[in-house]
């Protein structure tokens, strides 16, 4: 069963950057898509970014394309955002999830989340 485990949030101005990464147990976690995902107070949980488990295909919701990056290192287990040009709007927890199939708010697989808090 492929654990899933978020870190590398914290507090930074609005403009900063922050790397969050999701760290997985189990070896066949390399062949999970892998999302990320956050929820702000008082909001749903909403899509970030993803990528695939075979040739790293990523996608991006139109709120942070053009200000980060999803990628993965298979031999670390991890998959990492890379997030710039933080704003305000950015405030959530974040989390990773992963799927055999596409990956959705509806997968099975989750991590506890990270906070990020953006000043302004």
């Amino acid at each position: 069963q492929v654990q899933l485990v978020e870190s590398g949030g914290g507090l930074v101005q609005a403009g900063g950057s922050l790397r969050l990464s999701c760290a997985a147990s189990g070896r066949t976690f390399s062949t999970y898509n892998v999302g990320w995902f956050r929820q702000a107070p008082g909001k749903e949980r909403e899509f970030v970014a993803a990528i695939t488990w075979t040739i790293g295909s990523t996608r991006y919701a139109d709120s942070v394309k053009g200000r980060s990056t999803i990628s993965r290192d298979n031999a670390k287990n991890t998959v990492y955002l890379q997030m710039n040009s933080l704003k305000p709007e950015d405030t959530a927890v974040y989390y990773c999830a992963a799927d055999r199939g596409v990956v959705t708010s509806s997968s099975s697989l989750w991590g506890q989340g990270t906070q990020v808090t953006v000043s302004s």
